[in-house]
């Protein structure tokens, strides 16, 4: 193991989660992500708070947090969808800090769709601390090829 790994890099990753392939973009810059499948559908998105996550204070920076909180909460989109999505707005209640070395979930719950609008209700937490609570509103894009563990596009009736 080399010495220049911090504590959060080489801490042993929870059961059931593996780590997700976003290996470009943003999703490559606050990584790694990871996902704990539920069942079709259904997932949680989880990260450790690592160096390249912290504020000045040795928190978790409130931006990685709003950012965690828009990929985890738009997930359910593409999970219950499969539609490719865009951020319109994103409303979050900052209840509590994530310091060095924290594990982080999130997941969001699909509350409202209309006009290729879609409301989520979602909640990001370390343990038993729910850090943020709030509500997102993303847009759909285009339907797109269900990927594994994604419910396919249905038109509603």
């Amino acid at each position: 193991m080399s010495d220049d790994l911090t504590d959060a890099q080489t801490a042993a990753i929870p059961e059931g989660f593996s780590q997700l392939n976003w290996s470009r973009g943003f999703g490559r810059q606050i990584g790694p992500l990871f996902e704990h499948r539920e069942g079709p559908g259904q997932a949680r998105l989880a990260f450790r708070v690592e160096e390249h996550h912290t504020n000045g204070l040795g928190n978790c920076h409130g931006g990685m947090l709003m950012s965690f909180a828009d990929m985890a909460w738009g997930r359910i989109i593409s999970l219950q969808k499969s539609y490719s999505w865009v951020t319109v707005r994103l409303m979050c209640d900052f209840l509590s800090g994530a310091k060095l070395g924290d594990w982080v979930e999130g997941e969001g719950e699909l509350i409202s769709e209309e006009d290729m609008l879609f409301t989520v209700r979602g909640r990001i937490w370390a343990g038993e601390r729910t850090l943020i609570t709030g509500t997102g509103v993303f847009k759909a894009l285009s339907a797109r090829k269900p990927r594994p563990g994604e419910l396919a596009y249905k038109e509603e009736a």
